[in-house]
């Protein structure tokens, strides 16, 4: 004999969902609308990086001087580095601290 859920379950169940819906910050809302990069540095970057990634999200982080992109992938969305084909990070040069 299978018993079915009381309602009072159900609804717990259900509002419970839409709590920890609630929480989450869609991704395409976080992103910025455009890359800031030049078609000259977006040229240099597609000719090094990896072909794996997702040169239309590439951005410049200035706390680490090195390009990263927006990873999409089954679970989650994340920023990663930016890497070229035998996998070395693609950064900037850093000038040298006076």
């Amino acid at each position: 004999m299978i018993r079915s859920r009381t309602p009072g379950k159900t609804l717990l169940l259900i509002g419970s969902l839409l709590a920890l819906g609630a929480c989450a910050v869609p991704v395409a809302e976080t992103a910025d609308p455009g890359t800031g990069l030049s078609a000259e540095v977006m040229t240099q970057l597609s000719a090094m990086a990896a072909p794996y990634q997702d040169l239309q999200s590439v951005r410049l982080r200035p706390e680490d001087g090195c390009y990263w992109y927006r990873h999409v992938g089954p679970v989650e969305t994340t920023m990663l580095p930016l890497r070229t084909a035998d996998g070395r990070p693609i950064c900037t040069q850093r000038l040298p601290e006076a």
